[in-house]
């Protein structure tokens, strides 16, 4: 049953106005928190850590909707309030602090927020608490039922399939194009939202759109030597070519005897897609892909490759949700704004392995685990339970934008309160679908790091496409052959 929120939702209009303003109090004010975390804080609280982001809508002055507020009204102890211990927004960083107070058995924090592309480390290094376990029964059985597949597995014990973690929201990458630019140059972009072209046809229209405009770039995206890389942008693209890391998906979250499948002929032609757009004129480019990247992407994470895209220079980006309230919005493109997953070189039918071509949209997002070493374990799971349900994942996207794991419910979310996001509900749910996780295990960081830097090689030229997946495959067969060995 769709909850009557019309009460919160006419605050939460005011509430978005003054976003920016409570983020940056929320912040100072959580860092003033954090320096009396112990003992002293009073029985009820419960220790969060998040970014400046989700703590900038987790409390709120006066009447004004906030997470927390949503949480009491779905049911949380209202003794029971959450205070946000806050991080860095660097991935990498609060890993390796989330790492370092779980290894020290330090509480709080209470609840850790940590990436998808971490979280499965953690709970095989037994740092989570088991939450099919922990909870109520019925509220395991509506998360499985009911949540994304692809963000809850990045929660879930590889193994046993328990519940460690509750997804707090997923994260999918998106290509985002100028409609305007392209049918003035005289392509039809009517299907492109439901029905991604191919990387021909896209090329050949941001091409068009380049020479018939008067912007700079065809297609910016992130292709700097980066975690991002690794578990984003180049999966999306080495995916609808039906490569793949470790075969079919199957294989992401077991490491050890996977096979390596980097240096197989589509990961290389994706790649040498990819040199083609950069550089027209390097031979390993692929034939028939027009030079459309500015040469600058192999420097670029996701900030600097949406800037020119923001300013009107350039025809198509590739980035991830947050860009269409940046980009679409009346002081924007508006309308004229296109949004869809990743266009495709080989079908599903055609590729090799299970889960790989087709168009693809890479999976990101963050999960919530309690400590195991939290003096506050019944309260934390209060909290959990709260945050699962319908009215608290809505607010969360309302508030922040965040999409709620249950994707079905952004169709329910006020139009007025998720702004240019509404237009496209349809290619967010297609990315949902269509979402591919990082083969995310104990190896992972290491793993990542050999990937964006052979694949930077590649890209910048440094490298020839074929020889970066050789000497990737070789390093990665090392890597996998040390697991193995352990277990013998």
């Amino acid at each position: 049953m769709k909850r009557d929120t019309t009460g919160r939702r006419d605050r939460s209009r005011l509430r978005r106005r003054s976003f920016l303003k409570a983020a940056s109090a929320s912040t100072a004010g959580a860092v003033a928190v954090t320096g009396c975390l112990g003992r002293g804080r009073q029985s009820g609280t419960v220790v969060m850590t998040a970014a400046s982001d989700i703590a900038g809508i987790m409390h709120s002055d006066g009447d004004e909707p906030s997470i927390q507020q949503a949480l009491w009204d779905a049911g949380l102890d209202e003794d029971i309030s959450v205070e946000i211990q806050t991080v860095v927004s660097d991935s990498a960083q609060r890993m390796q602090d989330a790492q370092a107070t779980l290894q020290a058995g330090r509480a709080p924090p209470d609840i850790h927020m940590m990436d998808s592309g971490w979280t499965i480390p953690f709970i095989l290094r037994e740092q989570t608490l088991n939450l099919s376990e922990a909870l109520p029964d019925d509220v395991v059985s509506s998360v499985e039922d009911n949540y994304l597949e692809a963000i809850l597995e990045t929660a879930q014990h590889p193994q046993t399939g328990d519940i460690h973690a509750i997804p707090l929201f997923p994260d999918f990458g998106l290509m985002l194009y100028r409609q305007d630019l392209i049918e003035d140059a005289g392509h039809d972009t009517s299907d492109w939202g439901s029905e991604p072209p191919s990387w021909e046809t896209f090329a050949t229209a941001v091409d068009d759109a380049m020479g018939q405009s008067d912007v700079d770039y065809g297609f910016t995206t992130q292709a700097a030597a980066y975690e991002g890389l690794a578990c984003c942008s180049f999966n999306e693209v080495m995916t609808t070519w039906g490569g793949a890391y470790f075969g079919g998906t199957e294989n992401l979250f077991t490491a050890g005897d996977r096979p390596i499948t980097v240096d197989e002929q589509w990961t290389v032609d994706s790649i040498r897609m990819m040199r083609a757009f950069i550089d027209g004129d390097d031979p390993n480019g692929l034939d028939g892909f027009p030079d459309i990247c500015p040469s600058a992407v192999v420097q670029w994470t996701e900030q600097e490759s949406l800037n020119p895209f923001a300013d009107g220079n350039a025809v198509a980006n590739r980035n991830w949700p947050f860009a269409i309230a940046e980009t679409g919005g009346e002081d924007g493109f508006g309308e004229d704004l296109g949004v869809m997953t990743r266009p495709t070189a080989i079908s599903q039918d055609e590729a090799e392995y299970e889960g790989v071509g087709g168009t693809a949209a890479a999976l990101g997002g963050w999960n919530l685990a309690v400590s195991p070493f939290t003096e506050r374990r019944e309260e934390a799971l209060q909290v959990l339970e709260a945050f699962t349900t319908e009215e608290v994942q809505l607010t969360i996207f309302e508030l922040g934008g965040f999409l709620p794991p249950n994707i079905d419910l952004i169709t329910e979310a006020d139009p007025d309160e998720i702004g240019p996001s509404a237009r496209y509900t349809e290619q967010l749910q297609a990315a949902g679908e269509n979402a591919i996780p990082r083969p995310v295990t104990d190896l992972w960081p290491e793993q990542s790091a050999l990937i964006y830097q052979e694949v930077n090689a590649a890209y910048r030229g440094a490298k020839a496409p074929d020889t970066a997946m050789n000497d990737l495959a070789e390093r990665l067969e090392r890597s996998e052959a040390e697991v193995s060995e352990n277990d013998d």
